[in-house]
């Protein structure tokens, strides 16, 4: 065996996993990225990213890479809850983006990203054991070239929800487990079967819409991501198939389909190049560790939490876990963090992983069968319709009615810095793109002569806006507002300067600034 040593190990080369690997590389720690595959996945997981996750990759420039228009993210028109249209047309600053792209893109493209920032990624590299150490981890690894050691300070574990990584570390994964079964594909079928608007019709049963769809005997779902591209899917309550099923086929698929609409839909295998989804979930996992943190093992994205896909929440609860943990565990490795900043992202990102299962649990209880349920929904798309009800469901759904605890009672602080632009035409975003925290200073009369001690470490802009949301930000690298002031009376420079020494750090010795 070979032993290597390394700061940071990052097991699994997916979404969650790159993304720690660049906000760390941002910050000049080069971290040792495995996966067990030997390159990027092909496998259709999710087809889009929606929520908050957007303005995240937007904060690093990644949202023009990733959706190829080199537009800023543009909210949503309206979405879907428990295959309820959802109208956010009359949303004061709608928080729901959305983009349409498959996920091997995702990695892909971030691949590249992370590997620019000079990042090692080890295909066909499988962590196989670990164990804690007084100083940090050892990790045991196998490899094509032959097995070998790493020790590390810390280890993330981003490989996905039957995680080793936690599993090894001890974590308990409590939840629950629903009796359902959901069944995907693509698949082709008529032309005249193809309705405008991604829609579907089905002789004997009328027009489909895209996504979700209830029906007594299950859910169907339709979706045509790409022209003449379909995926089809249902979903059955109140049984499982046996642990050796065969693996699913467009049969059982067309017969699972009879079962939820009564009628038949003559489907057949995809055309083209693939690859083609064909998928089943035998039994619907809702469940949480019970902490992102055990020693110096990390946990995010599905490693952390599993639920229901429907919604897509996933990447956008599993980019911001990523973005949450990045910035906080750099300042550690480089000696400049404060005491309790690796403890806040299991208290920050928890409650958020179980807000997500709440609504998805929520969705699946909506889309089971029985008359009190179509009464539930008839009442609930009722509420849907109201703007304070789809304000409501668009925070949800976004992850942006999550406030951090950040000591701060500004009513901005604790959320994700709101979107605007200052006078000069840049945006907010924009200005993030170092990783650094920064302080946007926007009252054209500065902030006085306290923050000198945090200059090494922190961007200062002074800009204006004629449309500012408060007099001063104090922004993290992960895009939430540590502090905020609407001026800068006495009160506010300790505020500010307390702010900085939770979430920037000790204040600099000015001989250690002059160096």
């Amino acid at each position: 065996m070979k032993e290597n040593n390394v700061d940071v190990v990052i097991s699994g080369a997916g979404p969650n996993g790159l993304l720690v690997a660049g906000e760390l590389a941002l910050a000049g720690v080069r971290p040792v990225v495995l996966e067990q595959l030997p390159e990027p996945s092909e496998e259709l997981k999710a087809n889009g990213i929606v929520g908050q996750a957007n303005r995240v990759l937007d904060l690093r420039g990644l949202y023009r890479t990733l959706s190829g228009t080199g537009d800023a993210p543009e909210p949503m028109g309206g979405y879907i809850f428990a295959g309820m249209q959802v109208p956010f047309a009359d949303v004061v600053d709608n928080p729901m983006y959305g983009m349409l792209i498959q996920q091997p893109k995702v990695v892909r493209q971030l691949a590249d990203w992370v590997q620019g920032l000079g990042v090692e990624i080890r295909w066909g590299h499988e962590l196989v054991d670990l164990r804690h150490e007084s100083d940090g981890v050892t990790v045991e690894v196998a490899a094509p070239a032959g097995n070998y050691r790493l020790t590390t300070t810390y280890l993330v574990g981003a490989d996905g929800g039957r995680s080793p990584v936690r599993k090894k570390a001890g974590i308990e994964f409590p939840g629950l487990t629903t009796e359902m079964v959901a069944r995907v594909a693509h698949i082709s079928l008529p032309e005249e079967l193809r309705a405008g608007y991604g829609q579907l019709n089905i002789p004997g049963v009328g027009r489909i819409p895209f996504g979700h769809n209830r029906f007594d005997d299950g859910v169907l779902i339709y979706a045509e991501f790409q022209e003449g591209r379909s995926m089809l899917g249902t979903i059955e309550y109140g049984s499982v198939l046996p642990e050796d099923a065969p693996e699913l086929t467009i049969d059982e698929l067309r017969a699972s389909v009879r079962r939820v609409v009564g009628a038949d839909l003559p489907i057949e295998p995809p055309d083209g190049p693939g690859p083609h989804a064909l998928r089943r979930i035998n039994g619907q996992n809702t469940r949480q560790a019970e902490q992102y943190r055990a020693g110096n093992v990390f946990l995010v994205g599905d490693a952390a939490h599993v639920h229901s896909a429907m919604g897509g929440p996933g990447l956008n609860l599993g980019l911001q876990d990523a973005m949450n943990l990045g910035w906080k565990l750099a300042a550690t490795v480089q000696g400049r963090a404060p005491d309790g900043l690796l403890d806040s992202y299991h208290s920050e990102r928890w409650p958020a992983g179980q807000r997500v299962m709440m609504h998805s649990m929520a969705q699946a209880a909506l889309m089971a069968s029985g008359p009190e349920v179509t009464a539930l929904r008839q009442l609930f798309g009722e509420l849907l319709a109201t703007p304070d009800g789809a304000a409501h469901i668009a925070g949800v759904l976004a992850g942006s009615d999550v406030r951090y605890d950040v000591d701060d009672e500004h009513r901005l602080s604790g959320y994700f810095v709101p979107d605007f632009v200052l006078d000069d035409g840049r945006r907010v975003a924009e200005l993030l793109q170092s990783g650094r925290p920064m302080l946007l200073d926007l009252s054209g009369g500065g902030c006085g002569d306290g923050i000198e001690g945090w200059h090494d470490r922190l961007d200062v802009t002074v800009a204006t806006a004629e449309d500012r949301p408060a007099a001063f930000l104090l922004i993290r690298p992960d895009g939430y507002v540590a502090w905020a002031a609407d001026d800068f009376a006495e009160r506010d420079q300790d505020g500010l300067r307390g702010a900085l020494r939770r979430w920037v750090g000790p204040e600099s010795e000015p001989d250690a600034l002059s160096a």
